[in-house]
């Protein structure tokens, strides 16, 4: 008898080694590493600096939520490389250095004065993680819903706060640093999800694309997907009808896409899939020409409009053309990484 797939089953491990390097690296699906990474330091008895964008205009080399953690000797994350990063980099230090202050705001031009062109304006927090920092990183670390990661300044202390999500009156970048009493950024700890079908060229070609973007992955394909020519890493194998249920069993908001070895499994897997209204892309690979046969099937089996409507076919951004296993990861890649950052500015407007 085949298993129903629960939660545990699409967070798990794969099963199955495809043989070629190993890229598809689970990270308990969150976006928040830096934290626990923060955390192991200061528990281990290691103090250490973050730098984070907390304002960004014009054009900027990273957005604002970047950050980067520095320790005397190493580091991680990046605020974009470059003058900027550097100068950031040695204030850090500096700062880290000694214990009289724990933060300091500071406003770039990205003009002559960092030799860099790109003419947009940046303001960094920098703050010293310690003991006394374990108040707030903890339950941070801990979190699985959104939160607001708050720093309110007074008669020059900052203090750090977790609150719910929304906005907090935090202050923007044309304020000037005196006057900056708040700043606050949603944390999303949980990643989208992204579940994909099939383990053929394209399967484990977006499996390598997706592994260092910002996806909670969860690969599933059949016996029959395999490609063992390809160079690739690991996939789940699941019987046929567990495939499908797989599809029922994905949690609410996820991001299917479908690529296995046979039309007909497709199909079924296209069906199962826009049966659900929760989910949050239903990627189909293919022609117009099998997107028109398979639409035709669909409505047969009483697929409404309204539901055929929520089918991707082909899949990825319309303007890539080619037809390379790699070139469709990207532009798959590429839609998702869109739609969800589209949904993270609604969530967040």
């Amino acid at each position: 008898m085949a298993r129903t797939p629960n939660a545990l089953d699409l967070d798990r491990r794969a099963s199955t080694t495809i043989p070629g390097p190993s890229s598809v690296e689970e990270e308990g699906g969150t976006s928040t590493g830096w934290l626990r990474e923060a955390l192991a330091s200061i528990r281990g008895g290691e103090a250490l600096a973050m730098v984070t964008v907390v304002g960004a205009r014009g054009s900027t080399p990273r957005e604002a939520g970047a950050r980067m953690l520095v320790w005397p000797d190493r580091l991680s994350g990046t605020i974009g490389g470059g003058a900027l990063e550097k100068q950031a980099l040695d204030q850090a230090r500096r700062l880290l250095a000694q214990d009289a202050r724990h933060h300091a705001l500071q406003d770039y031009p990205l003009g002559p004065l960092l030799q860099q062109c790109c003419g947009g304006h940046v303001r960094l927090l920098l703050e010293r993680l310690d003991a006394r920092s374990l108040g707030w990183l903890e339950p941070a670390a801990e979190a699985r819903a959104p939160f607001a990661l708050t720093a309110r300044f007074r008669e020059g202390r900052m203090l750090r706060s977790l609150d719910g999500p929304g906005p907090h009156g935090s202050d923007g970048p044309t304020t000037p640093i005196a006057e900056v009493r708040c700043l606050s950024e949603t944390i999303r700890p949980a990643l989208p999800r992204v579940v994909i079908f099939g383990a053929g060229h394209v399967g484990q070609a977006v499996a390598r694309a997706f592994a260092p973007l910002p996806f909670h992955l969860d690969w599933l394909a059949s016996r029959e997907d395999l490609r063992p020519e390809a160079s690739g890493t690991r996939a789940t194998i699941l019987s046929e009808g567990e495939l499908i249920e797989a599809v029922e069993a994905a949690p609410a908001g996820a991001l299917v896409a479908i690529f296995t070895h046979s039309h007909d499994l497709d199909y079924r897997l296209t069906h199962a899939a826009l049966q659900r209204d929760d989910l949050a892309y239903v990627g189909l690979i293919g022609s117009r020409t099998k997107r028109a046969r398979f639409d035709r099937r669909l409505r047969d089996d009483g697929v409404t409009e309204a539901e055929l409507a929520r089918l991707t076919c082909p899949i990825g951004i319309a303007d890539l053309k080619s037809k390379e296993p790699a070139v469709i990861a990207v532009a798959l890649a590429a839609q998702l990484l869109k739609l969800t950052e589209t949904a993270a500015a609604d969530a967040d407007a």
